[in-house]
């Protein structure tokens, strides 16, 4: 059981850990385009890697199928999510940053 709660909490704290840097990214980065590029690849990596820890820590149930299902269908939302706003971003006309412009 212990090597079991040891896994789920390095999975958890690695999702954490991502997550956080995914938000840092966001504070940091000089525009729209970079900005959601950085949460969208460390929100959907980061949660998946927190939804593998909670499987490993419920142990095989049903809830874990329940979890493997969620994981799945983040891994196809997120990046798909992330892809639409951009698109919309970019028709809609929301300028893109130059090495030397000011920060938006």
């Amino acid at each position: 059981m212990l090597a079991i709660d040891i896994i789920s909490t390095m999975f958890l704290a690695a999702g954490s850990f991502i997550m956080i840097t995914g938000t840092v990214g966001l504070l940091k980065f000089p525009d729209f385009y970079t900005r959601i590029h950085a949460t969208g690849k460390c929100d959907t990596l980061g949660q998946v890697l927190i939804i593998v820890g909670c499987m490993f820590y419920e142990g095989f149930t049903f809830i874990t199928i329940k979890l493997l299902l969620v994981a799945a269908f983040y891994l196809f939302a997120g990046p798909a999510g992330c892809h639409a706003l951009m698109k919309a971003a970019y028709v809609t006309g929301v300028p893109v940053w130059k090495k030397g412009d000011k920060r938006m």
